[in-house]
């Protein structure tokens, strides 16, 4: 818990559902524990109009963020893979995806660890739906653990595109913007001239120099960093009372 009372796993909900301020009626595609509160709470306060999955086939109208097999929930819409593959390549999606390495330029690896990929030293999760992701539509991050072994000069494989790729792709392209990436010491985003990451916010209580000794690569500091916002207590009370009923979030994000 940090100076102004809040846990730290709070401040990253809240992190996370500002990733969604602007984006209107689309779908919102938050995966992992920490994103699918923060997309909960964004949609259940300043952007309603957000359609939000239950992490599998359905979009439900929910503010509630995980639901056991037997609770009842209110389906807007049956989503199998064949309608989503549709909406992510009209561009109409905001995913928040996991990282296992990311580079300077947002290029992001959660397939293998190691340089040859035909004998990986650790295999993981594969490509999945990255490379498709990041060129078609709004793509954001959540790294739970902020360290040097996630932050890296080059990733081993190359899942999704980072802003130095994407640039040389040209019209295939269209919909490429990485927004933001939010860990456990900070928000970062990609506003500098050469879309290289900028330290954009520190979470209370964290200092410059333990994220400058977290990262593996020279960030984009700018002369004034901003502290993360706290949610209000109308916020919290929503994810205490409605969005995260169990207190789920701080089993992730440990004060």
């Amino acid at each position: 818990m940090n100076a102004s009372g809040v846990r730290l796993a709070d401040v990253c909900v809240a992190a996370i559902a500002d990733c969604f301020r602007g984006d209107g009626e689309i779908v919102a595609n938050p995966i992992g524990t920490i994103p699918m509160i923060g997309g909960r709470l964004a949609r259940a306060t300043f952007e309603p109009d957000l359609m939000m999955t239950d992490g599998e086939a359905f979009l439900v109208a929910d503010d509630r963020a995980f639901f056991g097999p037997n609770d009842a929930r209110t389906v807007e819409y049956h989503n199998p893979y064949r309608s989503m593959f549709d909406i992510v390549w009209s561009g109409r999606r905001h995913v928040i995806m996991g990282a296992s390495q990311i580079d300077p330029f947002g290029n992001q690896n959660f397939a293998a660890i190691g340089a040859d990929y035909r004998r990986p030293k650790v295999q993981l999760l594969g490509f999945r739906g990255a490379p498709g992701n990041t060129v078609n539509h709004v793509t954001s991050y959540w790294i739970p653990n902020h360290s040097t072994n996630v932050f890296v000069p080059k990733v081993d494989v190359v899942c999704g595109v980072g802003y130095d790729r994407a640039a040389q792709l040209g019209n295939s392209a269209l919909g490429y913007e990485l927004r933001r990436v939010v860990t456990n010491l900070c928000v970062l985003d990609f506003e500098s001239p050469e879309h290289r990451m900028r330290l954009r916010s520190l979470h209370p209580g964290v200092t410059l120099d333990e994220v400058v000794a977290a990262t593996g690569f020279e960030l984009v500091i700018p002369d004034h960093v901003d502290e993360t916002r706290v949610p209000s207590d109308d916020e919290l009370r929503l994810v205490q009372d409605v969005v995260d009923l169990d207190g789920t979030r701080y089993t992730e994000v440990k004060d």
